[in-house]
């Protein structure tokens, strides 16, 4: 089932946008966040976007199943606080981590997530691939007639955790990812789906065109100015 894109937020200040040209260490990257969060909860830090990627890694989210963790020793493994399974994370994967206050905006959790599904899907238009929405999976997909009359792949994640109502963690976007990568785990406990990205599609677009996708379609979801 196709969920429709909504009308742009009643909140109109525009976050900051903070774009890390190299690959940033997940634990460093946590710190910052956890910083930054307690800082806009506390009213002296504004909102902020987080552009980045990291180095090849595995991510436990707080409903991991360890049975899911197919090479624990192909690369690192943090827990982490978010909500979710096991994700990816690596070269070509554009990450954006997502450090709203919701008291300021609409305090309802549901609500956050499924404007990041909504966002992600206005990102992929920009490039004319039709991502989509399922019961019961989290994350965006697109349809791969190719490989059959009901394949799918999955091309954006989404993890996110709340502390007094400030968001952070985010999403995740496969630009061109090694996408061999994913084989070391269950992504997100989905077995029978495979994992795609915009090379894999056959689309030529660099990490700053995914950057400025993202930033255009920001503020029709989440209100503000365009960034």
């Amino acid at each position: 089932m196709v969920k429709p894109l909504p009308l742009a937020g009643e909140m109109t200040e525009t976050p900051e946008w903070r774009i890390s040209d190299l690959p940033v260490p997940y634990g460093e990257a946590v710190a910052e966040m956890e910083a930054r969060v307690t800082a806009i909860a506390e009213g002296r830090a504004r909102e902020l976007v987080w552009l980045l990627e990291h180095p090849p890694l595995y991510t436990a989210g707080t409903s991991a199943d360890a049975r899911d963790l197919i090479d624990p020793k192909r690369f690192p493994v943090f827990k982490t606080g978010r909500g979710g399974q096991y994700t990816y994370h690596g070269p070509g994967q554009r990450v954006a981590y997502v450090m709203l206050d919701l008291k300021r905006r609409k305090p309802d959790v549901r609500a956050f997530v499924e404007d990041l599904e909504r966002w992600l899907i206005a990102a992929l238009a920009e490039f004319n691939v039709t991502g989509e929405l399922r019961e019961g999976r989290v994350g965006v997909w697109v349809r791969r007639p190719e490989k059959g009359l009901t394949a799918e792949d999955k091309i954006a994640a989404i993890g996110v955790r709340i502390r007094k109502w400030v968001t952070f963690h985010g999403v995740s976007l496969n630009v061109d990812p090694d996408l061999d990568h994913f084989t070391g785990i269950v992504p997100c406990g989905i077995s029978q789906f495979g994992v795609t990205s915009l090379a894999d599609l056959g689309l030529t677009a660099a990490m700053a065109d995914a950057d400025i996708a993202l930033k255009r379609t920001f503020a029709g979801i989440f209100g503000g100015e365009p960034a």
